[in-house]
């Protein structure tokens, strides 16, 4: 058994979007130098919010999905890496923060917003649909 038409249809879209967010952000955000000229604090606000769009792109597309558990685990995985990666953010902010939380932040949330985690979760459901 394998996912439901409009579920793979759903699922196609949501992972195009996410490609898309994620090349975007990539292309002309992080490998773009005119945007070394933007202040930290701003970037850091820019990297958040993308971080929470695909996560809402994720919610919004497993969330209308026939297995509901899938859903569950990406909000799971979200909400902690965003608690993480905004925790270490206000410490930066605030306290002034080290090189090794900076790239360790910066490495969670290329986890949340990569394509490879959405892609995980479809073939996980994929492989447990053909072991029942």
């Amino acid at each position: 058994m394998t996912l439901y038409k409009t579920d793979k249809v759903r699922f196609i879209s949501g992972l195009i979007i996410i490609i898309i967010i994620y090349s975007w952000y990539f292309l002309y955000f992080v490998e773009n130098k005119q945007t070394a000229n933007i202040p930290r604090k701003i970037r850091h606000i820019i990297t958040l919010l993308i971080t929470i769009t695909v996560y809402f792109v994720g919610t919004y597309h497993l969330g209308k999905l026939k297995d509901t558990w899938m859903a569950t685990i990406w909000h799971i995985v979200h909400i902690s890496g965003l608690f993480i990666i905004t925790s270490i953010g206000l410490f930066d902010w605030f306290i002034g923060g080290s090189l090794m939380l900076s790239r360790f932040a910066k490495t969670i949330q290329e986890i949340l917003i990569s394509p490879v985690l959405y892609v995980a979760m479809g073939l996980l459901n994929r492989s447990l649909k053909k072991e029942s």
